[in-house]
């Protein structure tokens, strides 16, 4: 019989030690509770995230191993570069955080739902008000082909999700959030859970150990949140080639 701490009676502020989390299900560690921006800023803050299907309770995880890409090692490669180089895309920062979410959420081929329910939209939405959340976009003249968004506090961001609406698109958005973080000092970027697609773009597993060190450091570490406003667009071709983000910040 499992038995989990339940966060209902507790202030946000609360959560249990992420290093008690369970073995099996790996890293499941509460359930309740809220998604107040208090709540999810600590969660963030402590290694711990919230992943549970809709009309279920909300469950928080911090498991063992722990998936993240590595800022300075993470680089469009030669068959990226290659497919892109006809493109005229171009890469946004924070222009349409609730459409690239929305897109996030859309039901993909063989997937049936989505954890990324409206509570969960309209509470990311929120912490993209308060300067937590953001996206990274890519566009093809008027219409979205890609992007990311996660959560970022002090040089620790935390990926959620990525989306594609044209080959190469989620990509090309982790690359260029990764030129963006690595200019600005993030050394790396949370994928919480590995699968065999985060694996073969780059990411590696840590421990949860050494992970949580990683974040004890970074949530700590002083970084200038109004850097992420008034990013002009520039064009993908200068994340592609030159793996830089110009004028961030």
């Amino acid at each position: 019989m499992i038995r989990l701490p339940r966060l209902d009676d507790h202030p946000p502020g609360h959560f249990p030690d992420p290093r008690t989390a369970l073995i099996e299900p790996n890293g499941l560690l509460a359930f309740g509770g809220d998604l107040s921006p208090s709540r999810l800023i600590t969660a963030y803050a402590n290694g711990i995230f919230p992943w549970y299907n809709e009309n279920e309770p909300i469950l928080w995880w911090s498991p063992d191993p722990r998936c993240v890409f590595h800022t300075d090692t993470l680089y469009p490669n030669r068959s990226l570069r290659r497919a892109l180089r006809e493109k005229a895309w171009q890469v946004t920062v924070n222009h349409a955080f609730r459409q690239v979410i929305r897109a996030c959420a859309a039901p993909r081929p063989g997937q049936f739902g989505t954890w990324i329910s409206p509570a969960m939209i309209d509470a990311y939405g929120t912490l993209h008000d308060l300067g937590y959340a953001h996206s990274v976009e890519v566009w093809e003249h008027e219409r979205l082909v890609g992007g990311i968004y996660g959560v970022s506090i002090g040089r620790l961001f935390c990926g959620e999700s990525m989306f594609s609406a044209e080959s190469g698109g989620s990509k090309l958005a982790l690359c260029a959030l990764a030129a963006l973080l690595r200019d600005w000092g993030f050394p790396l970027i949370d994928a919480q859970v590995s699968n065999p697609h985060l694996l073969d773009l780059g990411a590696e597993e840590i421990s949860r150990a050494a992970f949580l060190r990683e974040v004890a450091t970074l949530v700590t570490a002083p970084f200038d949140e109004p850097c992420w406003r008034d990013i002009p667009a520039i064009p993908a071709q200068l994340v592609l080639e030159r793996h830089c983000f110009p004028l961030a910040g």
